[in-house]
């Protein structure tokens, strides 16, 4: 597989979460196709990083290709990678993966899900069964180790599914929610439309 470079995530969030479905994020021994995404531009009151640069979203303004990991609800990680140019604030929120490698260590990690398809399909629920967490905060996904987006020669779909986001309650309508058509880790099935 070939790593991801800085130049695939230094453009607008739009089209990095739509290239970056059947890419391949890596951690550790686990791994997962993404088929499912979401994007949050500099301009967009749903993103973190609206109102500015603070504590909490600061690696939104850093380098494309660091992993943006924040912790929700008390209880959640959701992980997105930086994209655009550095400062500006931008960011692809990987909202479900199709599991490749480490499924065991997934299911201990998960061990909620009854089935396998519950293991990876919503952005906490992947967060999860990847052990990400604040730690991994900042990651470098060009550079780092042990955490890795790649392409392993799986185009992404000529035809995405594409829907509003979800979960957000400003921008609610804006169609920047990008999926891989019938794939059963999708995390959900509203408002599909293709483009």
């Amino acid at each position: 597989m070939r790593r991801l470079g800085r130049r695939f995530f230094q453009r607008d969030a739009v089209e990095v979460a739509r290239d970056l479905l059947n890419k391949v994020l890596v951690v550790g021994e686990c791994s997962g196709r993404i088929v499912e995404t979401e994007a949050y531009g500099p301009d967009d009151p749903a993103s973190h990083s609206y109102r500015g640069q603070t504590a909490r979203n600061r690696v939104m303004f850093g380098a494309p290709g660091l992993l943006y990991v924040y912790f929700t609800y008390g209880m959640h990680h959701c992980a997105n990678v930086v994209t655009g140019p550095a400062g500006e604030g931008s960011a692809v929120l990987i909202r479900a993966l199709h599991p490749l490698t480490g499924l065991d260590t997934m299911r201990s990690r998960r061990a909620a899900a009854r089935r396998d398809v519950d293991l990876t399909s919503g952005p906490a629920k992947a967060c999860q069964a990847l052990g990400l967490d604040l730690d991994d905060n900042g990651a470098d996904t060009v550079t780092s180790s042990t955490v890795r987006l790649c392409d392993d020669g799986t185009a992404p779909p000529l035809r995405p599914g594409v829907s509003p986001r979800i979960g957000i309650s400003v921008a609610a309508d804006v169609p920047w929610r990008f999926f891989v058509e019938g794939d059963p880790y999708v995390s959900r099935e509203i408002g599909r439309a293709h483009v």
